[in-house]
């Protein structure tokens, strides 16, 4: 069973996601999508480094060389250094309908998948994109609402993707030879008014652990889809949970602000920071983007 959560910076973020620990420097990275940063912790000394970048990023993975990969406003970036300069990959999404860039994860060969989302929440045009180390970025498929929870299994064939507003996590196959994704089918579908999947990892068992949006909490799914263990966060809005720690059984839990209303922040003071517990099993190391 899991321990008991602990806040581990009250950042107040107003969309904190994406939380990715850097197992060489030992530090905590995540952003805040509504204030377009990007965040450094050190987790030991209390030290947060900030870089606010001149557009929103949804998400974003290491690179093999140093640095990052970003997913962006309306595509894909390099950053050499959190201070270097931004170098934009084409092609770009089309402007001016308010689509940006969500949730993302990098695959065991180094492909970056991530995905978009419909602002209107009613035309289904998100979508998942893959982008190669080559620079080449290909549309997996389209017609959905929010694309979230990307991560992959320990061995690399289970890709988890979830889209958020209609309550449903889906598995695919991965293809490791041609990055391809296949054989959608429904993992699990949350009822209406529980919260619903937003941002998940793996452990190293292959169970799959989701931030319910909404819903206060993070549940960890079994690959038939039934929940095993459920960990209440003290805020009404997680976003996403990742593995890290020295021994990967440190969960880190971003949150979001953003959208409460008064009452509720006053119920939630917490809310927009970045939580953390203990798990039993290690999680699923991140992925360098090998481009």
């Amino acid at each position: 069973m899991s321990g008991p959560v602990e806040l581990v910076l009250d950042c107040k973020a107003l969309l904190g996601e994406c939380p990715r620990w850097h197992s060489v420097e030992s530090a905590l990275y995540f952003v805040d999508i509504a204030r377009c940063h990007l965040h450094r912790l050190d987790p030991t000394t209390g030290r947060l480094r900030t870089r606010t970048l001149d557009e929103p990023v949804g998400s974003f993975a290491f690179r093999k060389d140093g640095g990052f990969v970003l997913a962006m406003r309306d595509g894909f970036a390099l950053l050499d250094s959190l201070d270097g300069p931004v170098r934009h990959l084409g092609p770009r999404l089309p402007p001016g309908n308010g689509a940006r860039f969500n949730d993302g994860r990098t695959d065991p060969s180094g492909r970056f998948y991530a995905g978009t989302i419909d602002p209107t929440r009613e035309a289904s045009t998100a979508g998942l994109f893959r982008l190669d180390p080559d620079g080449a970025v290909t549309c997996l498929f389209s017609g959905a609402l929010t694309s979230n929870g990307a991560a992959f299994s320990p061995d690399g064939k289970i890709f988890a993707w979830s889209d958020t507003p209609r309550h449903v996590l889906y598995a695919f196959d991965a293809n490791a030879d041609t990055g391809a994704l296949e054989n959608r089918r429904v993992w699990r579908r949350w009822p209406q008014g529980g919260g619903r999947p937003d941002g998940g990892s793996f452990d190293q068992t292959g169970r799959y652990w989701t931030a319910l949006f909404d819903g206060g909490r993070v549940a960890c799914l079994t690959a038939s889809g039934d929940i095993v263990e459920e960990v209440r966060v003290p805020c009404p809005r997680p976003t996403m949970v990742a593995f890290g720690g020295a021994d990967g059984r440190t969960a880190f839990v971003t949150t979001a602000r953003e959208g409460l209303t008064e009452a509720q922040l006053a119920q939630w003071p917490q809310s927009g920071g970045v939580f953390a517990f203990r798990v039993d099993t290690p999680g699923v190391s991140e992925h360098p983007f090998a481009g």
